[in-house]
């Protein structure tokens, strides 16, 4: 019997694998897919996460970005230069998520992958998890398989209604310039944006859907492949991949008998940028915190999971869905009121690496954005 079973190796799930087996507890990391799996992802990932762990990244580290360019409608672009401490990084998913199921198992943790969890139960004081290589026990069990996984309803921590996003994307590989650029567009798709990422040896190129109207349907791909031309790309020679984001929307327990969900599981992603990755280690950190102290006795560990996720996490994701509502509800006034700010991209950056809080910004971002709604409509 193991001291902890994990269901899901992405960040969530291999950060607290890492976190846990570190502190020499017994973890069973289950992974449905043959590693490394592609995940489709812009990748970008805050160098924030550098702080909590005590490893260095920079094997997966594709590339250091340090200049963004927007636009709208393919013009009137703005461009930012990023200080070289809050450099972006920008990694290909499959490369960085086994790497760090790699350091999990380092630390001592036990994966089995292309094993998926076919159900859960829970005995007297464990959980017991089938899997196609016969039952496992644990005796705290963290759900971590994804917006999607079935672990969340299994634990009756489904809420009735999620926030759903959508996104397309490609990767082309290219040769690459030594200088490349974020590029963000946001005048060609309706509630959301699309991005280029630039990685050492080629793009990812997306869309997303953020703030969706659900009595409409949405097809990323024409204004993608009309994104792609600028770069010398043909959507059509590429492979799409189409995938659904559950993103945060209100408050909700994380937390049931010797249970714990992370990661979009528990639904982390932040509705303004649909940044996925930070939030996603933060709550694995924060749960095999959890499941450390639980496993010591302490009886409010686990309440104390959501509870924390809530103040530390939960509170940053009001104000940015309050940001979003007005930002994809009004985007022309937005992108002239704000991004063409010569601070915003520094104030977006700095979200981006937890160096500045929704909270602070996102107020003044809302006055100046009305008065501009104000002055168009008078």
């Amino acid at each position: 019997m193991y001291d902890c079973i994990i269901v899901g190796a992405g960040p969530s799930g291999s950060t607290a694998a890492y976190h846990l087996a570190k502190r020499g507890h017994s973890v069973l990391l289950l992974e449905r897919e043959r590693l490394p799996r592609y995940k489709p992802c812009g990748g970008g990932v805050s160098p924030q996460v550098a702080e909590w762990f005590d490893f260095d990244f920079s094997p997966v580290i594709s590339k250091r970005v340090r200049r963004i360019r927007c636009t709208w409608e393919l013009g009137d672009e703005v461009e930012a230069e990023v200080p070289a401490d809050e450099a972006l990084w920008m990694v290909r998913r499959d490369e960085f998520d086994y790497f760090l199921v790699q350091q999990a198992q380092r630390q001592g943790a036990e994966l089995w992958q292309a094993t998926q969890a076919q159900g859960i139960e829970f005995e007297r004081d464990r959980w017991r998890v089938e899997t196609a290589q016969g039952p496992v026990e644990g005796r705290y069990l963290i759900a971590a398989d994804g917006g999607r996984g079935a672990m969340s309803r299994w634990l009756g921590l489904t809420q009735r209604h999620d926030k759903m996003a959508a996104a397309v994307e490609i990767e082309p590989r290219v040769t690459m310039p030594d200088d490349a650029l974020i590029h963000l567009e946001f005048g060609l798709v309706p509630y959301g944006y699309l991005w280029n990422f630039p990685k050492a040896d080629g793009y990812s190129i997306g869309g997303g859907v953020f703030l969706a109207d659900k009595k409409r349907r949405y097809d990323l791909r024409p204004p993608i492949a009309t994104y792609t031309e600028q770069f010398g790309v043909e959507f059509a020679q590429e492979k799409a991949y189409g995938h659904p984001i559950l993103v945060w929307d209100q408050h909700r327990p994380l937390h049931t008998q010797q249970a714990l969900i992370a990661g979009e599981a528990a639904r982390v992603v932040d509705p303004f940028t649909a940044e996925g990755i930070r939030p996603a280690i933060f709550s694995g950190l924060k749960a095999a915190d959890a499941i450390h102290d639980a496993l010591g006795g302490d009886g409010e560990a686990l309440p104390r999971y959501t509870q924390t996720m809530q103040a530390e996490w939960g509170q940053e994701m009001v104000w940015a869905k309050r940001l979003a509502t007005i930002f994809y509800n009004a985007p022309k006034v937005a992108y002239q009121a704000a991004v063409k700010r010569p601070q915003a991209t520094q104030q977006l950056i700095k979200l981006f690496n937890g160096k500045q809080t929704y909270a602070s910004v996102t107020q003044r971002a809302i006055n100046r954005l009305s008065r501009g709604l104000l002055g168009r409509k008078a």
